[in-house]
């Protein structure tokens, strides 16, 4: 089966919703990229009191997933079918400011053995950072952006099937209760189980005892008893529905009937290319047989007698979460749901809150008068130096001995919601960092904004070792001459604290053998 799109660009969708120029700029825009397994979508939106307005639209069938070969690497190919696609975004975001853009990469990324070689190569087309998401990640933005388009205090089940994941969510309202993926999609048993696009009867019963496999322990996580009405997300969903309303079988809802019809007129086909069905788009034969047997394996299993079509979907709900990270940099009283995910994070650990807290507001401080030039305008870096200073010590639940490396470990292998996998292995660097020689950075080096923030987690760390609280002027780091940064103690504490001289001595002999910059240790007045 061909699973290479065709005639990419022209496939790109451009739907303007409102009246706004497709060239305007304002600055109450946000735009969304989802880097799908099978396409790529860019939504620019307004959000206002809660309201959502679609300002612009691009699509791309990319098939990013049918490009991982045998070893579980990106092809070339596929790679340059990807950063085409953001070659086109990026001239559609021109004069959009970094705050305003999230791009977000599900789960043919998440297992791409190189894709930190392609996420290097796609930032720089982009123009923008592209964040890996973890599946539960994914599940809780899809249930974002349908709890907030299509609002109901009925409990539901919503599932979206992608090209190589499914995820599924129980939900009420706007909270999502529980969330998992599952890594089976259209274009992966696609490939798998209808060869050349070959429709047979052990071919769909093949592809839907793998699917039933994958999704089996989801029985006692989804009970049909725990929700009231079922939901489905974007694509899979979307098109088999558009099938069964253009051919009068039902109103766009999915139902085992329905499913086994379409079934049926694929097996009349024998193959893809031979399947003309009113409804169905050309880019979607080659992942439908998939599709189909995800869907059917899904109304078998958790009784779903009818499933309807959900408006909103990830790229919303990455809107609405931009939104919400905007809202509650701009109002402190707002929440920022990373910030609530330290405080389970740290409370599922038995973090000592109180040294956290002290490290933190040191650290922060430090780098505050470091003010490095290169931190992000919209505060991110200081967040991220903040988030790793309250969770520095989660690794001492493990173990005391060497708790950096088990707080590096945690942190870059722990589901979170709100965070990225790339900005998790990026807080774990952080608590990697935190104490002993500094030559296991040496890879990070070049990046001065974060070997900056290892600086003051680590000063802020070393002031406070006797886990005590100290005088809010006690400490000062200024940039010196260049390649230089200085710490100025007060001195009359500075002499009562041997030990923290001594402390701070070593670290001035770690920086000059193995950081990015020298360290001096001054005593200042008071």
């Amino acid at each position: 089966m061909n699973l290479a799109p065709r005639n990419v660009a022209s496939k790109s969708q451009a739907k303007a919703t409102t009246g706004t120029s497709p060239t305007s700029r304002p600055t109450d825009l946000l735009a969304a990229i989802d880097m799908g397994s099978n396409s790529f979508r860019l939504e620019i939106a307004q959000v206002s009191k809660g309201k959502y307005k679609r300002i612009d639209y691009l699509k791309e069938t990319v098939r990013l997933g049918a490009g991982l070969d045998s070893r579980g690497m990106l092809t070339e190919e596929a790679t340059q079918r990807g950063l085409a696609c953001l070659a086109t975004f990026a001239q559609r975001l021109k004069g959009f400011e970094p705050w305003q853009v999230r791009a977000v990469a599900t789960q043919t990324l998440r297992e791409a053995r190189n894709r930190d070689a392609f996420l290097q190569r796609g930032n720089r087309v982009l123009g923008s950072p592209i964040e890996v998401i973890s599946g539960r990640e994914e599940a809780r933005l899809i249930y974002q952006g349908v709890s907030r388009l299509q609002p109901s205090e009925l409990p539901r089940l919503v599932i979206d099937i992608g090209g190589r994941s499914t995820e599924m969510i129980l939900g009420t309202g706007r909270s999502a209760r529980q969330v998992e993926s599952f890594a089976v999609g259209s274009v992966s048993l696609s490939m798998q189980h209808f060869p050349q696009g070959s429709y047979t009867a052990e071919n769909f019963r093949a592809a839907q005892i793998v699917a039933g496999a994958e999704l089996e322990e989801a029985l006692t996580l989804f009970p049909r008893e725990a929700w009231t009405e079922a939901l489905g997300s974007s694509g899979t969903v979307g098109a088999v529905a558009q099938i069964l309303t253009a051919n009068g079988i039902t109103d766009g809802s999915i139902t085992p009937e329905g499913l086994r019809w379409c079934i049926e007129r694929c097996l009349e086909a024998g193959n893809a290319e031979n399947l003309t069905l009113p409804g169905l788009k050309p880019e979607r034969k080659a992942v439908l047989g998939g599709g189909l047997s995800i869907l059917y394996t899904l109304s078998q299993h958790f009784d779903i007698e009818v499933m309807r079509p959900a408006r909103g979907a990830l790229r919303q709900g990455v809107i609405f979460d931009l939104d919400d990270r905007i809202e509650a940099t701009r109002d402190h009283r707002q929440p920022d749901p990373r910030d609530t995910s330290v405080r389970e994070l740290q409370r599922r650990f038995q973090v000592d809150v109180a040294q956290a807290a002290r490290v933190s507001q040191r650290a922060l401080s430090l780098w505050q008068g470091l003010a490095e030039p290169q931190a992000s305008a919209d505060g991110e870096h200081t967040r991220e130096l903040a988030w790793a200073a309250a969770l520095h010590e989660i690794g001492m639940m493990v173990s005391h001995h060497d708790h950096h490396r088990h707080s590096a470990y945690l942190l870059g292998h722990v589901d979170a919601s709100g965070y990225s996998q790339s900005q998790l292995r990026r807080l774990a660097t952080l608590a990697l960092g935190q104490r002993g020689e500094l030559i296991k950075l040496a890879e990070h080096k070049h990046d001065t904004v974060l070997m900056s923030q290892v600086l003051c987690l680590r000063l802020a760390i070393i002031l406070h070792h006797a886990r005590m609280e100290l005088p809010e002027q006690v400490a000062s780091l200024q940039p010196a001459r260049s390649g230089k940064v200085k710490l100025v103690l007060a001195r009359s504490w500075a002499l009562q604290h041997p030990r923290t001289l001594h402390l701070l001595d070593d670290e001035i002999r770690r920086w000059a053998g193995q950081g990015d910059r020298a360290l001096e240790v001054t005593l200042g007045k008071g």
